[in-house]
C-alpha cells in the first residue's frame, strides 16, 4: 500500500536548482567570457571618451597653429651648456621645450643662409651649421655643440600634430564621435527594416517570400560606393549621405538571417496551438517568432558595428565622407598618407583607434553568441 511520505523526506527528494531568468543566465555566461568583457569595458572607455572629452578640452578639432605642425607625441630633446632643452624637427623648426611643454619656437635670422642659421629666443640663441650636408651640427650662443637630452612626451599635443598644427589628440576624439554616430544609428535603422522585412518574408513563404528574397538580391549586387556617390548627387557630402547609404542597402544580410530563424521557428507547436486559438499572423510574428529569434539579431547587430566603423571609414579615406575639416578616423588616414614617409605617427593614431574599435566589437558579439546559444548551458 502507498504511504505518504513525510516533508522531510519529500525535501530530500526534490533534486533542482532554482530558476533565473534567461537574460540573467546570458548575463552570468557572458561575464565568463573574459574577451567579451574585456570589448564591453573597451566600448563603454570609447564611449565616454568620445561623448565627454570635447566639453573639456581647450582646443576644437579645426582649430589649427601654424606654430606647431608636425609635432610627434614623443620629443627627442638636445641640451646646451645652461640646461635649457631644444626640439628640432623634420623640418628644422627649433622648439624650447620644459618638462614636455613647448614653451616658444625660436625665430630664424635668415641673414646668413650660406652655412649657418641662427635661432633666437628671448634669452638664448641656437645656431644651425649644415655647412656639411651629412653631418648638420647645433650650437648654442657660447659656441657649444649640443648634446643630446631627455625625451620627452609632449604633453601639450598627446598625439602630435598634423600639417596644419590641429591637435590629434582631439581629432582622433571627434572621429570617434563620427564613427560611432554614423554605426549606431545604421545598426539600428538596419536592425528594425531587416528584422521586419525578413521576418515577413520567413513567415509568409510561397512566392511572397521568392519575391521579396529577390529583391533582397538585386539590392545586394549593387556597390555601396555606388549608393554613396547617387545619394552625394542629390543630399550632397557628409555624415547624412553615408548614414542614408548604409541604411538602405546595409538591412539585407539581417534581412537573410531572420527569415531563415523564422523559418525554421514557424514550424514548431507553439506556432500551431497559437494558430488553433485564432491568434492573427502578425501577433504570431511579432510576440512569438521575432522575440525567439532575439538572440541571433543581437549577436549580428553586435557584428554589424564594427563593419559599419569600417565602411565609413573606407569611405572618408577615398573622399566619400565627412567634408574637411571635420574629423574622422578615415580622413585622418588619408591625411596621414600623404607623409607618411616623414610623420608616421599621424597615421599610428587613427590606424589603432579603428583595429581597437573594431577587435572590442568583434570580442563582444562573439561572447554574445557563445552566452546566448543554449547549447552551452551547463
Amino acid at each position: 500500500m502507498l504511504q505518504p511520505i513525510d516533508d522531510a523526506d519529500r525535501v530530500l527528494d526534490y533534486i533542482g536548482t532554482a530558476q533565473q531568468p534567461y537574460w540573467r543566465e546570458v548575463w552570468n555566461r557572458l561575464k565568463q567570457i573574459k574577451t567579451a568583457v574585456f570589448g564591453m569595458i573597451v566600448i563603454i572607455l570609447l564611449l565616454i571618451c568620445a561623448v565627454f572629452i570635447p566639453f573639456f578640452s581647450a582646443v576644437d578639432y579645426s582649430d589649427d597653429n601654424l606654430d606647431r605642425v608636425n609635432m610627434p607625441p614623443i620629443l627627442q630633446t638636445v641640451a646646451d651648456s645652461q640646461g635649457n632643452t631644444y626640439f628640432i624637427n623634420k623640418d628644422y623648426r627649433i622648439y624650447r621645450v620644459q618638462d614636455g611643454h613647448i614653451e616658444a619656437l625660436l625665430t630664424a635670422n635668415k641673414e646668413d643662409m650660406m652655412h649657418a642659421l641662427t635661432y633666437y629666443g628671448e634669452d638664448n640663441a641656437v645656431m644651425l651649421d649644415y655647412s656639411d650636408k651629412k653631418n648638420i651640427r647645433y650650437y648654442d650662443a657660447d659656441g657649444n655643440e649640443l648634446v643630446k637630452g631627455k625625451t620627452f612626451w609632449n604633453q601639450d599635443n598627446l598625439f602630435g600634430t598634423d600639417a596644419f598644427g590641429r591637435d590629434l589628440f582631439i581629432r582622433v576624439v571627434y572621429g570617434a564621435r563620427i564613427s560611432l554616430l554614423v554605426a549606431f544609428v545604421a545598426t539600428v535603422v538596419n536592425l528594425f527594416i531587416g528584422t521586419l522585412y525578413g521576418g515577413i518574408s520567413g513567415f509568409s513563404g510561397g512566392q511572397v517570400d521568392n519575391l521579396m528574397m529577390r529583391f533582397v538580391d538585386i539590392i545586394s549586387t549593387i556597390p555601396l560606393t555606388l549608393y554613396v556617390i547617387l545619394i552625394m548627387v542629390v543630399v550632397g557630402a557628409g555624415i547624412k549621405s553615408i548614414i542614408l547609404a548604409l541604411s538602405s542597402v546595409y538591412w539585407v544580410g539581417m534581412a537573410r538571417l531572420v527569415r531563415g530563424q523564422v523559418l525554421s521557428i514557424k514550424q514548431q507547436e507553439f506556432v500551431l496551438a497559437a494558430r488553433t486559438l485564432g491568434t492573427r499572423n502578425r501577433t504570431i510574428l511579432l510576440k512569438h517568432l521575432l522575440p525567439n529569434a532575439i538572440g541571433p539579431i543581437i549577436v549580428n547587430m553586435t557584428m554589424l558595428i564594427p563593419q559599419a566603423i569600417f565602411v565609413e571609414a573606407f569611405l572618408s579615406y577615398i573622399g566619400l565622407g565627412v567634408p574637411r575639416p571635420m574629423a574622422s578616423w578615415g580622413t585622418l588616414c588619408n591625411d596621414a598618407v600623404q607623409t607618411l614617409s616623414m610623420y608616421p605617427y599621424q597615421l599610428i593614431a587613427p590606424a589603432i583607434a579603428i583595429s581597437i574599435t573594431m577587435f572590442a566589437f568583434n570580442f563582444l558579439g562573439d561572447g554574445l553568441r557563445d552566452a546566448i546559444d543554449p547549447r552551452l548551458k551547463h
